[in-house]
């Protein structure tokens, strides 16, 4: 199908809520995609992150084609085996005192289930979060998210959260009362601008809703597996919360995502109040678990760490070189974002990074983010990145 064909046919069918860029992807293989016509592109998106072991990673799609003729889908009625192999890994994942996972489809499912949780641990209402933060764009999430332009045309439907400063603990001191059911933060905000808190914050809003009986969500759909040089970016704060979300790398490519919790919280919760149909499917859970071995075997949460290192300081020497062009570097790991200091340069990026053979986006307005599969190649990283700072000096 040309590409032509393919853009006339979205036109009339597509709902218009998406603004595409025009190109047709057709296959990817590591970190390189192509598209419809043969043209090949380094991929520094890795689909919002979630590719974080390359696009169709061999034992990846070994994993989903075996399960595939094996049993795809059931109901959560019965016991499968992938599903318990999965809960076993998440289990080590986490911190010791996270014991209990629920497997959904998305990280948009994975808030809903943790402010389900969170009402029916606390049986309050408030909420906390903060400004910019991204949760996802239900109901519920958007109920608690941080971004007034998702949450304006949806007003009337909501509820109205306590919004603060990110990294802001004097404010969260004050927001977080006797009547909150739980904060949800990010502990790196990506769609937000990959805004990076300091040092001891996770830990201070453990201390500040232990005072107030409320809980801690951490939301690690973007941060997690592996992506900020940490399994979990949590474990740069060393804290324990009481739920967290997983998504976008959980599955490789594959639609899977889980909310975790505490035995404490846990226990509040009764027979019938939550479910899903497609959540912990036998090709999800088979699909993650090659993702944790993959991850393993490869050692790619080190390679996270030194690799996002290697990066960080690249920009860095960029951006002082090129102080009137670049405002500061932030990031860990191999999520980093270059924060430009004009926003027409910055969304002009996108688009002529295509033309250049590099898919890379800019996120709050001026940010170009850089968060690419977890096992890029070096070629491959220095390259696309040398072409994108060739753009922004251009």
């Amino acid at each position: 199908m040309e590409f032509d064909v393919i853009k006339k046919l979205e036109a009339s069918q597509f709902l218009p809520v998406v603004k595409r860029h025009p190109v047709a992807l057709r296959e990817g293989r590591g970190s390189r995609v192509r598209d419809i016509d043969g043209r090949e592109f380094i991929d520094l998106m890795a689909g919002w992150g979630v590719t974080c072991i390359g696009h169709c990673h061999p034992t990846l799609v070994e994993a989903i084609s075996s399960q595939a003729g094996r049993l795809m889908q059931t109901t959560n009625i019965f016991y499968t085996e992938p599903q318990a192999e999965l809960c076993e890994r998440l289990d080590a994942a986490t911190p010791e005192g996270i014991t209990r996972s629920f497997l959904v489809n998305s990280g948009t499912e994975a808030t809903e289930g943790a402010i389900k949780l969170a009402h029916r641990a606390t049986r309050r209402r408030k909420f906390v979060s903060t400004e910019n933060s991204f949760h996802g764009r239900t109901i519920g999430a958007l109920g608690v998210i941080g971004q007034e332009k998702q949450r304006a045309p949806y007003l009337p439907l909501l509820n109205t959260p306590t919004v603060i400063p990110f990294d802001d603990l004097a404010a969260a001191a004050k927001a977080i009362d006797g009547e909150t059911a739980a904060i949800i933060v990010e502990p790196v905000q990506g769609e937000g601008g990959v805004n990076v808190p300091s040092d001891g914050y996770l830990s201070g809003l453990r201390e500040i809703c232990d005072t107030n009986g409320a809980l801690l969500i951490v939301d690690e759909v973007q941060t997690g597996i592996g992506r900020t040089g940490r399994m979990l970016a949590l474990e740069h704060d060393d804290v324990l919360p009481d739920i967290i979300t997983l998504g976008k790398g959980l599955g490789g490519g594959f639609p899977v995502a889980a909310f975790m919790t505490t035995e404490t919280v846990a226990a509040t919760v009764q027979l019938g109040d939550h479910g899903t149909t497609f959540g912990g499917n036998p090709l999800a859970c088979a699909a993650a678990n090659a993702v944790f071995q993959v991850i393993d075997y490869e050692g790619l949460v080190e390679r996270a760490a030194y690799l996002g290192a290697e990066l960080i300081e690249k920009l860095e020497h960029f951006a002082a070189a090129n102080s009137e062009l670049v405002e500061t570097v932030r990031g860990r790991g191999l999520l980093v974002g270059l924060v430009l200091r004009d926003t027409e340069l910055a969304a002009s990026i996108p688009a002529r990074a295509l033309e250049s053979g590099i898919l890379v986006n800019v996120t709050a307005g001026r940010v170009v983010r850089f968060f690419p599969a977890l096992n890029i190649p070096h070629k491959d990283l220095w390259e696309a990145t040398e072409r994108v700072l060739e753009l922004i000096a251009r």
